[in-house]
Parts: C-alpha cells; sequence; structure tokens
C-alpha cells in the first residue's frame, strides 16, 4: 500500500466533518485497498456495522453474499472487494428506519478513493442513494426500473435493490430479480475473482 493510500485511509479514520450531526462518535466504516477489483458502493453503516466496524457485517450482508455467490473471506478480501458507502457513518434511526446517509461524505471523500483504485473492474451500487449518485440519468426513476434495465452482462456500474430484511416483500414481487438478475451478476462477479 503506498504512503498516499494509507494516508487517504488515516484521514477518513480521522473525519470529524458530520460529527455533530451523528447519534454516537464517528466511526467511518470502509474496506479498501488499491489492488481492489470490484468497488462496492452501499448506504451508510447499521447499528451492528457501527459497533462491529465490519461492514455488511448483519442480516443485508448475509444476503448480499449469497446474491453475489462469495462467501465471507472472499468478500472481505480487500484485494478483490473494496466497500465504501455513501455516508460513512451510522447517520441515526429515522421514523421508518434507519436516516439517509450524510450528505457530506460523497462528494467529500469518494472521488479521491476512486482515484486510488486503478485495478477497479467492476462498481456494485446497493439500493436508491448509490444508484442515484452514480446513474443521475436514472435519478427520476424507480430502483426497480434501473435494475430491471440494467446490462448485467457489460455493465460498470452495476445497479442493486438493496439486499436489507425490509425488501422482502419487494423481492417477492419482482422475482425476475433473483430469478434473472442474480445468476448473470454471479458471472461478473466470478468473472473478476482471482483464478489462484
Amino acid at each position: 500500500m503506498t504512503d498516499g493510500f494509507a494516508h487517504l485511509l488515516q484521514s477518513i479514520r480521522d473525519c470529524r466533518v458530520c460529527a455533530r450531526h451523528l447519534p454516537y462518535a464517528p466511526n467511518p466504516i470502509v474496506r479498501l485497498n488499491p489492488a481492489a477489483r470490484i468497488l462496492l458502493i452501499g448506504q451508510a453503516p447499521g447499528t451492528k456495522v457501527h459497533a462491529s466496524g465490519i461492514p455488511w457485517n448483519d442480516m443485508s450482508g448475509d444476503k448480499l453474499r449469497t446474491w453475489l455467490g462469495v462467501d465471507r473471506d472472499t468478500f472481505y478480501n480487500e484485494k478483490i472487494f473494496a466497500i465504501m458507502p455513501m455516508g460513512f457513518c451510522y447517520p441515526g434511526k429515522g421514523s421508518s428506519g434507519d436516516l439517509p446517509p450524510r450528505h457530506e461524505c460523497a462528494p467529500l471523500w469518494h472521488v479521491r478513493v476512486r482515484s486510488m483504485l486503478p485495478n477497479l473492474r467492476l462498481t456494485l451500487l446497493v439500493g436508491s442513494y448509490a444508484v442515484r449518485h452514480y446513474l443521475p440519468a436514472a435519478a427520476k426513476l424507480q430502483v426497480r426500473d434501473v435494475v430491471l434495465k440494467a446490462d448485467f452482462r457489460r455493465a460498470v456500474y452495476l445497479p442493486l435493490v438493496h439486499p436489507s430484511p425490509r425488501n422482502k416483500l419487494w423481492l417477492k414481487q419482482n422475482p425476475w430479480f433473483e430469478a434473472d438478475s442474480v445468476p448473470q451478476l454471479r458471472l461478473r462477479i466470478s468473472d473478476n475473482l482471482p483464478t489462484n
């Protein structure tokens, strides 16, 4: 890891830009390595992830790993998967689930992080906040429609519905996602895994 990358990581971990808006002390959650081939951009850590410091270390992560067709060791191998949410810290509780990701993180960090990941081949956009940020032309569409129209065989930015247990009804109403999109997603992931 280069000095520049190590400095960037330390700067992220030391970030206190939105501290006064957070319910707990800032705990930016990212997993990054310049060798990473796949970047996973989600929403923001929940309380379990905030406490553990491990991204996607919850039921949503279990579902996501099933969709990707990878085990925990592969998923947490930073030379394969870089993990960066839209908001790096737990944003707090809202009236119906967690609050949206803080708006400060993406403009402050995303371009800098991406510039330090020269080996990226695929970026997974998990949930509406990541999809709308990175695919602004689709901002007025429902995530369902963006995912339905996505080219899972060739897209560099691949939109995914959030794997939260809260989306069980969505998955039931949209069986095409797990029947058609998930197998294509697994192929894309498999194509980007090291062979040795």
